[in-house]
């Protein structure tokens, strides 16, 4: 089973104006409480977080420098 979940907009908790999906490959019973799986999400994040500086390398790109990006993407699909 998969679980694809996308946020979009603010009221989503996107912090980022950015095309963003999870996919969470799932099996029965990994959980106990199926929402539990979003505690463990959050659990791990606070982990990498005090191990990385993810936004110390972030640099805005421009809107060419993204076309290009979603190109090369575009490519790998069709």
């Amino acid at each position: 089973m998969w679980w694809i979940t996308s946020q979009d907009g603010p009221q989503s908790g996107q912090t980022v104006p950015h095309v963003h999906i999870h996919i969470l490959p799932r099996k029965g019973g990994d959980f106990e409480v199926n929402n539990e799986i979003y505690d463990a999400i959050n659990e791990k994040e606070k982990e990498l977080k005090k191990k990385l500086d993810l936004d110390k390398e972030r640099k805005d790109r421009s809107m060419d420098e993204m076309a290009e990006e979603a190109n090369e993407y575009r490519s790998l699909f069709l």
